[in-house]
């Protein structure tokens, strides 16, 4: 496929352009420091794009087969509210080329349910991380917002605390529920991502994924 990857440079963006080159696909990376990256291939084209501005982002998306997204915010207080601002960027910058696929990372707290987490992190952990997280879990509370209004087929995949461990290959996962461990390697949220890619059930839908 052709897959554009938006946060390229960041900890599951650099993941995401490694595993989709090991899988064979044609990326585009788009971020706003073409320097970050410094992977090459083959199949690897390094795009300089403002995420947060529509016009850039279509330039990057158009043709895409699916677009993947790894931006969030730099820290606890990002006025530029990366993750929804970004999201109205894509979604329009998708309609206007036609480009239907997308899939963004989230966060497992977001699960305000609590269907398919186990009670401590439902009941305790989560209350905990919004309090000292509120505003990153509010800006990607409006993410998945846009998504759901966009009409586009999305997926939002919600991890719960990512390690920067080499990945293990394999993951679980859960439509509209968990994620049901407590932890994940920033490598299988990128693994998880891209194959669910081409899986319809997940259209429209959270996902929950964990270790």
């Amino acid at each position: 496929m052709k897959l554009t990857v938006l946060g390229a440079s960041g900890g599951v963006g650099r993941q995401l352009v490694t595993h989709a080159l090991a899988d064979g696909h044609e990326v585009t990376a788009a971020l706003r420091s073409p320097e970050k990256l410094t992977e090459r291939h083959e199949r690897l084209t390094v795009v300089r794009t403002d995420p947060l501005d529509a016009a850039s982002v279509k330039t990057v998306v158009d043709g895409s087969d699916s677009v993947l997204s790894g931006i969030g915010q730099a820290g606890r207080h990002d006025p530029l509210r990366p993750a929804s601002t970004s999201a109205r960027a894509v979604v329009e910058a998708m309609t206007a080329t036609g480009v239907r696929r997308l899939l963004v990372v989230s966060a497992g707290p977001l699960n305000r349910t609590g269907a398919g987490q186990p009670f401590l992190s439902h009941r305790v952990f989560g209350p905990l991380l919004w309090a000292v997280l509120k505003e990153v879990y509010t800006d990607l509370t409006r993410m998945e917002a846009v998504l759901r209004d966009s009409g586009l087929d999305w997926t939002a995949v919600r991890p719960p605390r990512l390690l920067d461990t080499p990945g293990e290959g394999r993951y679980r996962h859960a439509v509209e529920a968990g994620p049901a461990g407590s932890v994940i390697a920033r490598a299988d949220v990128a693994r998880a991502m891209l194959d669910l890619v081409t899986d319809p059930r997940t259209y429209g839908h959270a996902v929950g994924v964990s270790r």
